[in-house]
């Protein structure tokens, strides 16, 4: 007996909808704007630097004096914010350097407001990247172990995070994995007449190998151990929720999943429960990834970038922390 097509419900005959790329832009349930786009850009102490990053090619550190450049390229494509990160050149066991107000991040914010006022800066706050150990704060020893000082770490980010709001700093993104974090951050930002800076929490940020390449680009990498005991652990979803309610429930404005690719369904499942303004970050191991099997013929990578990150949208992401911003940009506007 030959089968019979049913002329009814157009449901039964889903390619009718995907034979026009008209109609198929139509119908998409998920579309991937510039306006989903945050860039992070590293800042480097010392003058005429634009030191392309290895393991993530077309990646920079940037000198103070050459980030104009990169912040009026960021603002002329119409992607709507950044994320900063600094390398300063003093480190030493409590990131003293991050507290400044002539800090190296304080600065980069002055600088990329001058060069497009309208940007959204965003600053990632941690002591990763001023600290001689490489760890997210001051250290103490417990039990014969060496680890972060959990309590002594908090009220040293609210002072970063005051010290970002007075250099201009539009919303503050706590990335350590801190019990508490936002509590603090909120308080010190509230006492010194704060109280409209939005905080974007990195809230279920995991201890993943994904972040290899990152730690040459912010030179953060730890001297000693790793951060399992603070960031959370691959295998674990209902922990995530925990430390989203948590960070919520202490004053966050927006949350972020932290990475992206290995972990849609934290994200989903965190905007579901939520719904709040989510962030996915398709960080530094995802890029080079891409840019690794791209330069040699393996992967197609316009495709396989809008593809990964049309998935993040899906997911539930509402912003999109991506160093494929400024390509994906072109692209959107190509068409």
């Amino acid at each position: 007996m030959s089968f019979q097509p049913s002329t009814g419900h157009p449901l039964q005959r889903p390619r009718r909808l995907r034979a026009h790329p008209r109609l198929r832009a139509m119908v998409a349930e998920n579309r991937l704007t510039v306006d989903d786009l945050i860039y992070p850009l590293f800042v480097y102490h010392g003058l005429g630097l634009r030191r392309e990053i290895v393991s993530m090619p077309g990646q920079y550190q940037l000198s103070l004096d050459r980030l104009g450049e990169a912040v009026a390229e960021v603002a002329e494509l119409g992607i709507p914010a950044i994320l900063l990160f600094g390398i300063p050149k003093h480190k030493d066991a409590r990131g003293s350097s991050a507290l400044h107000d002539d800090g190296i991040v304080q600065q980069a914010i002055a600088e990329a407001k001058k060069s497009a006022p309208e940007l959204l800066v965003i600053t990632d706050l941690c002591f990763c990247e001023y600290s001689d150990h490489g760890h997210c704060g001051p250290l103490t020893q417990a039990g014969g172990r060496i680890d972060v000082d959990n309590d002594a770490t908090l009220p040293l980010l609210a002072e970063q995070a005051v010290s970002h709001a007075r250099a201009g700093a539009d919303v503050i993104a706590p990335s350590g994995m801190m019990d508490g974090m936002v509590r603090a951050i909120r308080g010190g930002l509230d006492a010194a007449g704060f109280d409209r800076i939005p905080i974007l929490s990195y809230a279920a940020k995991y201890a993943s190998a994904y972040y290899g390449p990152f730690r040459e680009a912010a030179e953060s990498a730890p001297s000693f151990g790793d951060r399992r005991t603070y960031q959370m652990d691959p295998a674990n979803t209902d922990e995530a929720i925990r430390e989203v309610a948590l960070d919520l429930a202490e004053g966050a404005d927006m949350v972020m999943v932290k990475p992206a690719l290995a972990y849609l369904d934290i994200l989903r499942r965190v905007k579901e429960t939520y719904r709040v303004p989510t962030a996915a970050y398709n960080v530094s191991g995802e890029y080079a990834m891409v840019k690794a099997a791209a330069a040699r013929g393996w992967v197609d990578e316009r495709r396989i970038v809008m593809e990964t990150l049309t998935g993040m949208k899906r997911a539930g992401a509402d912003m999109i922390l991506t160093y494929h911003a400024p390509d994906v940009a072109r692209w959107l506007r190509e068409g």
